[in-house]
């Protein structure tokens, strides 16, 4: 909103000295304002969210169904979930002061806000029911999760047809690009496209959740790849030209018209994670639940769609590639053991695998810094298979 009334009153503004708000009109310039912004938000809000949360007494359970784990955990009883709030609020009210929702250029922004919205309402109910259980029948059972799965596969589906018919008009909007291999283009026709998008968002928002588990783990992983697509969006849908070309066409990367407004939502990710950080760091007085990391999960997967890096997302979020297939790895094979020796085994002390690494003596701290680091510098080698492509 503040975008667009600044970019319909520049010449109201250049007669009264106020020319250099001009800087509004640049994505570059709202997305870095977003990080900024959102970062704000959070940590003024944060408190009173916190103190609301606590009067509804929506405070986590800390049962693991593992003694040790349990014990492990007691001290996090208690603590306020369903953070998400605060995250998605703050990055919903940056999207729509900076972000351009005008029928021009706000398609891509506008999705990604349903996107994000949907999961939060859908991560919300499974956390409420589960969180305030003890209200009603003491059960602590929330959403199945095949109505989980089922509300994701839904949403995907109608936001890939949308986002198809859409870039109809736009070059290399439906080519899958292979990094390290410049000249791999594979054309999507629709099905293909619905399938890999659904795929995508779907799994990257369920990752997302498997990964938080403990106190800055999903955060700070989600910080640090929410900033590298910041890059990569405005890389795409920025038409700087470099040699008479689009830097994206410059780099061998797709030019994706007016995806570079996903950059303001990418930074306010970016922000909102940070400032998140400030209450969710060891010991945390908040949690995100379910509300903020199905949400956080969904749109980077939507972003990474749009923007045709896909394949990128895989190595930048590779800390929640490796949360997710620890836990189908798991179960998979505790499920094949039982029935071919009658009883269960395991493949990892205990699954997602943050958690086996807490079993094998590393301590919370420990954890989730290494995995920081670890997705710090996937990240830097995402970006440089942009140049080596």
């Amino acid at each position: 909103m503040l975008y667009l009334l600044i970019k319909h009153s520049l010449p109201w503004l250049d007669q009264h000295g106020l020319g250099f708000l001009n800087v509004f009109t640049y994505a570059t310039f709202r997305a870095m304002a977003a990080i900024v912004l959102s970062f704000l938000i959070c940590i003024a809000m944060g408190p009173a969210v916190i103190r609301w949360l606590r009067r509804q007494k929506i405070g986590d359970l800390a049962s693991f169904d593992q003694a040790d784990m349990d014990a492990q955990m007691k001290d996090k009883k208690g603590t306020p979930t369903m953070g998400g709030i605060l995250i998605i609020s703050a990055i919903t009210i940056v999207t729509l002061l900076l972000g351009d929702i005008s029928p021009q250029r706000g398609f891509y922004v506008l999705m990604a806000l349903v996107c994000m919205l949907w999961l939060a309402a859908v991560g919300a109910i499974d956390d409420w029911l589960k969180l305030t259980a003890g209200r009603r029948s003491g059960s602590r059972q929330g959403l199945y999760g095949w109505e989980k799965l089922a509300f994701q596969i839904g949403l995907s589906v109608m936001l890939m047809w949308f986002t198809y018919q859409h870039g109809r008009q736009i070059d290399a909007a439906h080519t899958l690009y292979v990094p390290f291999f410049k000249k791999v283009q594979i054309e999507l026709g629709l099905l293909p496209f619905i399938l890999l998008g659904t795929l995508v968002l779907t799994g990257s928002s369920n990752a997302v959740n498997l990964t938080d588990g403990l106190d800055g783990l999903a955060g700070g992983c989600m910080g640090i790849v929410s900033f590298t697509f910041f890059i990569l969006a405005l890389i795409v849908g920025t038409p700087v030209l470099v040699g008479g070309r689009e830097l994206a066409t410059y780099l061998y990367l797709p030019h994706i018209r007016t995806s570079d407004e996903l950059a303001v939502i990418a930074g306010a990710m970016t922000g909102a994670c940070m400032g998140f950080l400030w209450f969710n760091c060891n010991p945390a007085s908040v949690f995100m639940g379910d509300t903020g990391s199905l949400a956080l999960g969904g749109v980077i997967g939507y972003i990474a769609i749009v923007i045709r890096q896909e394949l990128i997302l895989f190595i930048v979020g590779g800390i929640f590639v490796i949360e997710a297939l620890s836990v189908l790895i798991q179960v998979g094979y505790y499920k094949y053991t039982r029935r071919r020796y009658g009883e269960g085994r395991r493949v990892f002390l205990m699954a997602p695998i943050h958690h086996h690494f807490q079993k094998k003596g590393w301590t919370e701290t420990q954890v989730v810094v290494r995995f920081w680091l670890i997705t710090a510098m996937l990240a830097a080698m995402a970006l440089a298979t942009v140049k080596l492509r």
